[in-house]
């Protein structure tokens, strides 16, 4: 799933080109991701213009003139095209916006697994998990609010980072990225973290975010509804050689969730409840 890095890059790219034009025409192609009436969205964004490009956790959220906003949640999937009207609709396509200067905005989700809202400004936060999204992962939080907010959970480590409810904008990929960094086990309860451990884990989550910006920034140019993750570490290099020590990446598929880490750098048991 686009994760905070991928939004991040896309949220940079807009932000340049999308306030300030007018929506020329909208069209609904795929209504089961939209949620609020097709209708309504087609007709009443027509005429508004984009005023604020945001992130929060991993949504998005384009605010329109005349107090409404687009709230994207792309789920697994979905994500964000910037290109010429001209250019052919592909089938994945599910909402389509020709802009004032002759461009498209598109969403695109080949699984329909995202949800498309177009609500009043003022029910933003009604939007369902946006509100219990916890501080960004850019956000300057302390270690101590960190540990606060890790106080209501028991479960894994990892499964607790994807949750976004103690940080929001980590999903599958980057926890696994962190969680090597760190050099904890992912399957760690997390009452059995350390405070070295869980320091790290603070630590590294900032880190690993801000420099796969930076490699998601180059690799993705305008094409912005891409994942590149050609440079991350570990997430889907099962069987490959671990950048830190060389042995076998080892690979646990779960509930559709691939689990990638090194034994050797991040050990730890698996243990029944």
């Amino acid at each position: 799933m686009p994760e905070a890095p991928e939004l991040q890059v896309t949220v940079e790219f807009l932000r340049p080109r999308l306030p300030g034009q007018a929506i020329a025409d909208a069209q609904v192609l795929k209504p089961s991701v939209v949620r609020s009436r097709a209708a309504s969205l087609s007709d009443d964004a027509v005429g508004r213009e984009f005023v604020t490009i945001q992130r929060r956790g991993k949504f998005l959220l384009l605010g329109l003139s005349g107090g409404y906003a687009l709230v994207i949640n792309p789920k697994l999937t979905g994500g964000l095209q910037y290109v010429a009207g001209k250019q052919r609709v592909l089938k994945k396509t599910c909402v389509r916006f020709g802009l004032s200067d002759g461009n498209d905005l598109r969403y695109v989700d080949d699984r329909q697994m995202g949800q498309f809202y177009y609500v009043p400004a003022e029910q933003v936060e009604s939007v369902p998990g946006l509100a219990e999204q916890g501080p960004d992962v850019l956000d300057n939080f302390t270690f101590d609010d960190f540990k606060a907010g890790l106080k209501g959970f028991s479960g894994e480590i990892k499964g607790v980072l994807t949750r976004g409810r103690v940080i929001s904008g980590i999903g599958n990929a980057y926890a696994d990225e962190i969680l090597f960094r760190a050099g904890v086990y992912p399957f760690k309860k997390r009452r059995a973290l350390s405070d070295d451990e869980l320091r790290r884990i603070h630590q590294c989550s900032r880190e690993v975010i801000l420099d796969a910006i930076e490699e998601v920034r180059q690799r993705m140019g305008d094409q912005i509804d891409h994942k590149a993750r050609d440079f991350l570490a570990v997430h889907n290099k099962g069987g490959q050689p671990c950048p830190q020590c060389g042995n076998a990446i080892t690979e646990l598929r779960a509930n559709q969730r691939i689990t990638s880490y090194c034994r050797r750098c991040q050990p730890g048991m698996l243990l029944k409840n």
